[in-house]
């Protein structure tokens, strides 16, 4: 599940989303021909969640899916995928389940997937890694934890990946019934359980609820690689359609390694954005920090996801008009690419 990145120059592709034009063009903005070749031997790295929301998740999977067989790319799991091999239903990913989900038509129109090509995407998904490492990078989906890639790298060869999800839940949960936490949150919920879909309560801060959120992310090793690090919140807030009390956290302010980390995940900002209006009512994570900034107390974190998974919004919008972006980090030169044509360095270490 952690595999080594060979040396060479790379360009890191932020969290796609079934967005396929704006992927074509960032890759042609950054020289890549349309089977993902490049003149200068470049190749591209793809951050995880490539799928949901966007217009066409199957073709950005087939386009992704080939370079990276025949040699041209890498790819690791982000949590969109691992939603569809769990069997999640999730927030814009009906494109895959079939299943007309009324939630779900505010994404559309979108591409159906093809039953006859199921099996594949998921076996596609199934192969990926979590990470890529070398000694000069290290490249993850949402967070790099020790502990949690710790624990990863001691599984045993061969281990499959649903299976490892699973029994690290099952021990999540068995502790969290033994110290009692599982009941201490039954019982805040019960008086406040039918207003949890309900925005405009004003919602108590449930500490219990919390901490059991805390726990069932922070106790699954799996889940805060690929959706980050979470702690409860003494503020509950509203997300995407219900009341959250667990919140993320900046981990990069506690990455203390010399090796670089590149993630996505975490809906950067290159242009403002309005938060509310994504149902992202959860703490900005970049508030006060430049779009182009490195992260962290030793400048070695960097986030490329631009939040292009809310261009759903935009659709219709003349392109200049677009706040959304979709980027890729070029690697070694810490230059990023936008799938407008901008090209802009980083901010140093």
């Amino acid at each position: 599940m952690m595999q080594t990145l060979p040396d060479g120059p790379v360009d890191i592709v932020g969290d796609v989303h079934g967005e396929l034009d704006a992927l074509r063009a960032l890759l042609a903005a950054a020289g890549y021909d349309g089977q993902g070749c490049h003149p200068e031997g470049r190749q591209l790295v793809f951050l995880g969640d490539l799928v949901d929301r966007g217009p066409d998740s199957p073709g950005v999977v087939r386009l992704v899916r080939r370079m990276v067989e025949e040699g041209r790319a890498f790819a690791i799991l982000g949590n969109h995928e691992l939603n569809l091999l769990r069997g999640e239903r999730k927030a814009g990913n009906d494109w895959f389940w079939r299943e007309h989900n009324h939630h779900d038509q505010r994404y559309q129109p979108w591409t159906w997937a093809e039953p006859a090509a199921d099996a594949d995407t998921l076996r596609f998904f199934a192969g990926l890694p979590l990470a890529l490492v070398r000694d000069d990078l290290r490249i993850v989906h949402a967070a790099w934890h020790g502990p949690s890639v710790a624990a990863v790298q001691a599984l045993p060869p061969g281990s499959e990946l649903d299976q490892v999800f699973s029994d690290w839940d099952s021990r999540a949960d068995a502790q969290v019934q033994a110290s009692g936490l599982l009941q201490a949150a039954k019982a805040e919920k019960a008086a406040w359980r039918h207003h949890f879909a309900d925005p405009t309560v004003d919602m108590a801060p449930l500490t219990a609820v919390g901490q059991l959120d805390e726990a069932r992310q922070m106790l699954n090793p799996l889940r805060v690689l690929t959706s980050g690090v979470e702690r409860c919140t003494a503020r509950p807030f509203f997300a995407s359609g219900q009341w959250r009390f667990a919140e993320r956290v900046r981990w990069w302010e506690e990455y203390a390694d010399d090796v670089p980390v590149v993630v996505g995940h975490y809906w950067r900002q290159f242009l403002p954005l309005d938060r509310q209006a994504l149902g992202k009512g959860d703490p900005d994570l970049f508030h006060g920090v430049s779009p182009l900034a490195w992260l962290g107390p030793r400048g070695t974190v960097f986030c490329v996801d631009y939040s292009v998974g809310g261009r759903w919004q935009e659709r219709g919008a003349e392109p200049q008009a677009r706040r959304t972006r979709l980027a890729l980090l070029r690697w070694p030169e810490r230059v990023l690419v936008l799938d407008d044509g901008e090209r802009a360095p980083t901010s140093p270490p």
